[in-house]
């Protein structure tokens, strides 16, 4: 943990890096924040979910006494939105350890009604205080090197607009799992990656709420096509990433009624699990 610490006390200030220019949230009042999420987050004209709950972790950041998500829970009621929104905060428990809270994020409908786009419940602490004694049986996924895996730059060009948040990621995907970009999915319901931020900021606990939504759903692989929207999503993170790129693996081990679930996990560059979620998420069938 100190030795994570130290490099990210030396790398570059991450104000520079337009993730968090594209997250970054203005007080208004107290517990109530204005943003405007960017189009550059974008899939088809969907807003990315994990991008959507780093800004609200960041609201949440701001409002807390404790820094860092250990455990974030949202629940996505309505479709975002590139455009102006607003993030309301509520502390709801403080500790010495971990402090509590909930937030909603808001947008306008086109009759300026007040909509609400996700609601989150969120325990921070300070990944900083945290023993180094880990006994744990997982280990990281088996990916190829970098340079044996794939990402969207070796693909057909895409359609214009199609994934504005392909141009941010810096993402490789292990060939194992790529079937279904050539017409043959595997049906193992599996994805996996080197990830990154494509400025080259390093992870931070803010980005693996990122990390564990990014990757292409594992319904592709499953023999799927069109929009999977998030319905649920917890992501728990377990330490501060170190330097480097992140390895997700992310699993669906059942399919039904039109619903699945994707586990993750997140590892960082010093083979340490760093962040873990799971989601609910609904499928167009046939």
């Amino acid at each position: 943990m100190p030795e994570a610490a130290s490099a990210a006390a030396t790398r570059a200030t991450i104000g520079d890096s337009e993730f968090d220019r594209d997250t970054a949230v203005t007080p208004r009042a107290p517990g109530v924040y204005d943003l405007d999420l960017s189009a550059g987050w974008t899939i088809i004209n969907a807003v990315n979910g994990g991008y959507l709950l780093a800004v609200l972790g960041r609201a949440l950041g701001d409002a807390l006494p404790h820094p860092d998500p250990f455990t974030v829970s949202a629940h996505y009621l309505t479709a975002s939105r590139p455009g102006p929104a607003v993030v309301r905060t509520e502390t709801v428990r403080t500790g010495r350890t971990l402090s509590t809270g909930q937030a909603s994020l808001l947008q306008y409908d086109d009759e300026g009604n007040e909509v609400e786009r996700i609601r989150v419940l969120a325990s921070y602490g300070d990944l900083d205080t945290l023993p180094d004694d880990v006994r744990t049986s997982a280990e990281p996924p088996a990916i190829p090197p970098m340079d044996q895996c794939f990402g969207p730059e070796d693909g057909p060009a895409p359609v214009e607009g199609s994934s504005a948040i392909a141009d941010r990621l810096m993402l490789k995907l292990d060939p194992a799992t790529l079937g279904w970009a050539l017409g043959q999915p595997s049906g193992r319901g599996e994805m996996r990656a080197w990830f990154g931020l494509a400025d080259g900021r390093d992870a931070d606990p803010l980005s693996l709420l990122l990390a564990v939504d990014a990757l292409p759903p594992t319904a592709f692989e499953l023999g799927l096509k069109g929009w999977v929207p998030t319905v649920e999503l917890t992501v728990h993170v377990r330490c501060r990433p170190a330097p480097g790129p992140l390895r997700v693996s992310i699993t669906t081990r059942n399919l039904a009624g039109g619903f699945l679930e994707e586990d993750a996990e997140v590892w960082d560059s010093a083979d340490r699990l760093v962040a873990q979620s799971r989601q609910l998420a609904r499928v167009r069938l046939g």
